[in-house]
């Protein structure tokens, strides 16, 4: 394995606690096995309430940890443990490979622009937040290796080192049930080009006024060498490659636009050499997916959208959307933005869905231009929509919310809404 001995000399010796018992929790119970055999570690699962229970009995507060490695969706603050080192999979990653790595996050695009940036790559290995634990690829790396890593804000908040290209595509409200407030969700995405060095590289959108001031404050230095971007700044070549670019709106083409100016950095080459390769790209499920037209209706999958700023770039990149489906577990971000969007921009039928569509629905009243349903089952949603689209319409399922009121995640939420559209 290239460069186990750096790995093993950061848990050697360690007492450490694996918090979660999820995808990066077995991946850590893995890696402990496989490299430090010897080493103590006991696994902790939250249960109901925030309080904590170990695999081997109950939770005590005077265990004898000093590393706690823990799962990114659990919040810092639910840890009353003193005098133990705080850590993760990426953290421990990043101080050992960072040189390695091009990271991505953003609250939306991320997982569209990693895979984006790994096409353009010819034998880069993709993980982190996409699904893929970055311990599990281990094997993988070599001296010549790039690994494009899709980095959430869980994954990022407890890191010493950061990746030697970073990306950070956008903020917007989101996980405000994870942060005291939205600086803390912020700040927690700002560590990726915080815990650089010099010698690395960040780009960043600024079109996203959060993210533009956020980082013109100048209240946070950055070490590494700034590359801002922007859709309304990009050269003759850039354009051609937009225009080759499959994906439809103004955010993927941003999107495409750092993929493509970040390839031309690590491969040293002329930004026009990856137009072929943009344009072979085939976007993500559940990210403004065509499903297909069924009973003479246009049915798009967007339910990866989980933020008002999300279904407003879906409903925009469209063109024309009939019928749109919104909400499902309300996580109390500010959705004035998508109910002015509606006011100003009527659609005919308007579907809000769990507790999140509720509140959307009870502030944009009125909708006199609008036929709405509100409902929380998708087997009564889907007919609805069927019912009351027209013929050659479109039907948008891009929720602004949330999805785990009803489903597992955003993919079980669009697997089931395509399931039902199938059966029309």
């Amino acid at each position: 394995m290239y460069r186990e001995e750096q790995l093993k000399a950061l848990l050697e010796g360690r007492r450490i606690l694996i918090a979660g018992y999820g995808r990066e929790g077995q991946s850590a119970e893995r890696l402990i096995k496989r490299l430090v055999p010897k080493t103590r570690y006991t696994i902790a699962t939250q249960v109901e309430n925030g309080k904590w229970k170990t695999l081997g009995g109950e939770w005590r507060e005077d265990w004898p940890f000093d590393m706690v490695i823990k799962s990114p969706g659990i919040p810092n603050f639910q840890f009353s443990i003193l005098n133990f080192q705080l850590t993760s999979l990426t953290d421990l990653f990043l101080q050992v490979y960072g040189d390695k790595v091009i990271g991505v996050t953003g609250t939306k695009g991320k997982s569209t622009t990693a895979s984006l940036i790994h096409h353009l790559l010819p034998g880069s290995i993709l993980a982190g937040n996409i699904g893929i634990p970055l311990f599990d690829i281990l094997d993988d790396i070599r001296e010549d290796s790039i690994v494009v890593a899709e980095l959430s804000c869980h994954q990022l908040e407890n890191i010493h080192r950061g990746p030697h290209i970073a990306v950070l595509l956008n903020l917007f409200q989101e996980h405000l049930d994870h942060y005291e407030n939205y600086m803390g969700y912020k700040m927690a995405k700002m560590q990726i080009a915080l815990r650089q060095q010099a010698g690395d590289h960040f780009f960043y959108c600024t079109d996203n006024e959060e993210l533009r001031s956020l980082v013109a404050s100048g209240r946070w230095p950055v070490a590494s060498e700034l590359h801002p971007y922007s859709i309304n700044e990009i050269t003759d070549e850039e354009r051609k490659l937009m225009k080759a670019c499959p994906l439809e709106g103004e955010h993927n083409w941003s999107n495409a636009l750092v993929a493509c100016r970040v390839a031309a950095l690590v491969m040293c080459q002329p930004i026009s050499t990856f137009n072929f390769q943009l344009s072979t790209f085939h976007g993500l499920r559940h990210r403004m997916e065509k499903i297909g037209t069924v009973a003479g209706i246009t049915w798009y999958d967007d339910s990866i959208s989980t933020i008002p700023a999300a279904a407003i770039a879906a409903v925009r990149a469209l063109g024309r959307v009939d019928t749109l489906i919104l909400g499902g577990f309300d996580r109390g971000i500010d959705y004035s933005p998508l109910v002015e969007f509606l006011k100003a921009n009527p659609i005919k039928n308007l579907v809000f869905v769990g507790a999140a569509g509720r509140r959307i629905h009870s502030a944009a009243q009125p909708l006199s231009h609008s036929v709405t349903l509100v409902e929380d089952d998708y087997t009564k949603i889907v007919p609805w929509c069927a019912g009351h689209t027209p013929q050659g319409g479109v039907v948008l399922l891009s929720p602004a919310a949330a999805s785990y009121d009803a489903f597992k995640n955003f993919e079980h939420r669009g697997d089931f809404y395509r399931e039902q559209i199938l059966k029309l």
